[in-house]
């Protein structure tokens, strides 16, 4: 399911009361009101908006409608003081996480115009207008006692930037929590034997993400290849030869037999409706088998590129982070370390297998390899170095007692020597030196895999972390 059908329940606050003893007030929130729905609406079209909440009675339709509509995430607008029992049905009915807009309509109030205003009834309701930070501790006292969970947002309703970049970010995190809940993710082959930290507990993916992981055969994978016809094969080459940088010394017979796979890998993502991907097979014995996975490389860096990111080494993890990384549209490449340079103080880093080709540093090269290291077969395979610039790595945690964390890091990938061993290869810098960040990194016991996306991205991800109830570790 895309992004963008998720839907934010949305509802401003106020005290009946208020409305036949201040002429205009209701009318003026209700104002603010509409303002904050365009502004929400422009980060996500679908927005359920159940209006100015003023009594108990209007707070449980509220709370049905939202329940009915099925919203993903609430959004309270505080536009004056209202009695926390106006609130706490809504969001106890619904049953989605909270964000308390605590937004002054503007930076300051006009004192002088204020003191001068004649009419103490007047200068009452004018006071009332920017009166939204009065009720906030009253509902975040009753959310606390009532074990609803909840965020907030402090700032103005207009010409604040800061604060509706936050916003924005929550709408962002939203988005990222409601594609992993329907997300696909195929598991195809099996597990490296041997491998211990890649191993994890599917049903704590699903608890802790939601989505449906689907186990698959490389059988089918075998199957699809054989109902490719040689046009097909032909164009997916040209296709190959427009996206990669194809070297000279990689045969038209491995680029036919990588564009068959490829074929195959889409038709397969089609029958299963696929979001992301991990894969290992070792193939022994069965040469079908073994040549479709041999060949696996190209197709599954496309699918990497067009929103399906694949993970090898069966690292189900890091098909997560993967994910989530491009679903925040960050990219998110599949990466280990590879070595230390000290001298330069940088991580070396990279992966064999499928790389994010859309967040490459140039046209990613391909290069025939006469063997996988590690494993069984030979074919092409990809090179490239992330994009220079800032990054952000994320790696999904298995924790002792079983629960998940996101363990995040920024970087940035930089310009230098990087080995051409026809393998995706990058230099990361950390602001924390390299020492200390593969000390601070390994201390919380991930798996040797993450994620690598582009730009500085935590603040989002731990603002993810919060909406789904998991914890969210910063290295640097």
């Amino acid at each position: 399911m895309k992004n963008d059908e998720m839907k934010i329940g949305l509802f401003g606050i106020g005290l009946d009361t208020y409305w036949t003893q201040f002429e205009g007030l209701k009318e003026r929130l209700e104002g603010y009101m509409g303002q904050v729905h365009q502004k929400l609406e422009a980060m996500n079209p679908r927005i359920i908006n159940a209006g100015l909440v003023d009594t108990t009675d209007k707070a449980f339709e509220a709370g049905k409608l939202f329940k009915r509509e099925d919203v993903d995430i609430i959004f309270l607008y505080v536009t004056t003081y209202a009695l926390s029992s106006t609130v706490l049905p809504v969001v106890q009915r619904a049953k989605v996480p909270v964000i308390i807009l605590n937004l002054a309509p503007e930076a300051s109030i006009d004192y002088a115009a204020f003191n001068a205003i004649t009419d103490r009834t007047k200068m009452t309701g004018e006071w009332l207008a920017y009166c939204s930070a009065c009720p906030v501790p009253e509902i975040a006292n009753v959310f606390k006692r009532a074990g609803i969970q909840f965020h907030q947002v402090t700032g103005m309703l207009n010409d604040d930037p800061e604060c509706w970049n936050e916003i924005m970010q929550w709408v962002e995190a939203a988005k990222v929590a409601y594609t992993m809940f329907y997300n696909r993710m195929g598991c195809l082959g099996h597990y490296y034997s041997g491998m211990l930290d890649i191993y994890t507990d599917l049903t704590q993916q699903y608890a802790h993400f939601g989505g449906h992981i689907e186990l698959l055969e490389v059988e089918e994978l075998v199957a699809h290849r054989k109902n490719v016809t040689a046009t097909d094969a032909a164009q997916r080459v040209t296709l190959f030869q427009q996206v990669f940088d194809v070297q000279p010394d990689c045969s038209a017979a491995e680029l036919t037999n990588a564009a068959i796979t490829s074929i195959a890998l889409d038709r397969l993502v089609d029958q299963y409706q696929l979001g992301s991907m991990a894969y290992y097979y070792k193939g022994t014995g069965n040469a079908e088998n073994e040549n479709a996975v041999a060949s696996i490389i190209l197709g599954n860096s496309l699918l990497t590129a067009n929103g399906v990111p694949v993970a090898g080494e069966y690292e189900i993890k890091n098909a997560q982070a993967m994910k989530i990384m491009d679903s925040f549209g960050a990219g998110g490449s599949f990466t280990e370390y590879y070595a230390m340079d000290f001298k330069d103080d940088v991580v070396l880093m990279g992966h064999d297998g499928p790389g994010h080709i859309a967040i490459s540093e140039g046209k990613t090269k391909v290069r025939p390899l006469g063997v996988y290291h590690g494993k069984v077969g030979s074919g092409l395979s990809v090179e490239m170095s992330v994009k220079n610039g800032p990054v952000t790595l994320l790696s999904v945690v298995e924790s002792t007692n079983g629960k998940l964390m996101l363990l995040v890091a920024e970087g940035a990938s930089v310009a230098g020597p990087v080995l051409q061993i026809g393998n995706t290869n990058s230099r990361y810098k950390f602001s924390i030196g390299a020492r200390k960040f593969v000390n601070d990194w390994n201390s919380y016991g991930p798996a040797h895999h993450c994620a690598v996306g582009l730009g500085h991205i935590s603040t989002k991800i731990e603002k993810l972390g919060s909406l789904l109830n998991m914890e969210v570790i910063k290295v640097c």
